[in-house]
């Protein structure tokens, strides 16, 4: 079975019991944020999906419907444009589903000699909750234990970007990014920790507008070393 480095818009994967990415055997994708997506459906090697301005028409045309069905004019001035803008926007706000792990870090690792933590906080996060299509922003901090390999410090902010900019929860999100640092350059341990404000909780439902979530992933030495682990939360929350 082959293990991918991230996941590309013309193979399917799925996840082993080890949080690791493998290539599916059947076609089928598990637990990992487009179940439904028919850009993967299969495994042929020629597979591409439709350039992003070929979808554009049929989205848009989606977008009119929905204007149609709240009761508005998608025909007045105001609106003329709204059914493109809005399907440009989603496209954009989706764009993570077009990118690979190996593409973005494009070959951005180094030997290096040095086995100290190494983190990165603060990184500007922007997602679309999958349960109702609203944004959800934060901020990302990840910390990793180099073993012989660094990556380039601007390449976790890239790993950011490709896993939020999909169809997502919190929870899922976090742990796709941990792994995702795993697999570049086979770290010790790898910590990521994600502070976000959701606009479903928010905007609708119980409308709490100083809420945040905050969710976890700690992998290798920092889920089994507390002193590890210690060490970067304080770092990610020292000013």
């Amino acid at each position: 079975m082959k293990e991918l480095n991230g996941v590309s818009t013309s193979q399917c994967v799925e996840k082993n019991g080890n949080g690791a990415v493998i290539l599916a055997k059947n076609g089928k994708i598990s637990d990992n944020g487009h179940e439904n997506c028919t850009f993967h459906h299969d495994l042929e090697l020629d597979h591409r999906p439709p350039t992003r301005e070929a979808l554009l028409p049929d989205m848009a045309n989606s977008y009119r419907l929905l204007l149609t069905g709240l009761g508005e004019d998608p025909e007045r001035q105001g609106l003329l444009k709204t059914p493109e803008r809005a399907a440009k926007a989603m496209l954009f706000f989706t764009k993570g589903y077009d990118q690979s792990l190996e593409e973005v870090l494009n070959n951005a690792i180094f030997d290096e000699d040095t086995d100290e933590m190494v983190v990165v906080k603060d990184i500007e996060m922007f997602s679309m909750c999958e349960h109702h299509l609203v944004p959800f922003y934060g901020k990302v901090s990840i910390g990793y234990l180099p073993q012989g390999k660094i990556l380039g410090l601007s390449k976790l902010a890239r790993i950011v970007e490709i896993f939020s900019r999909r169809l997502q929860v919190q929870e899922r999100l976090t742990k796709q990014i941990a792994i995702a640092v795993t697999q570049a350059v086979r770290p010790a341990g790898v910590a990521v920790v994600i502070e976000g404000v959701h606009m479903c909780m928010v905007m609708r439902g119980v409308q709490k507008i100083n809420s945040k979530t905050v969710t976890s992933t700690m992998l290798g030495v920092f889920r089994d070393d507390p002193k590890t682990r210690e060490e970067f939360l304080n770092l990610v929350h020292s000013k």
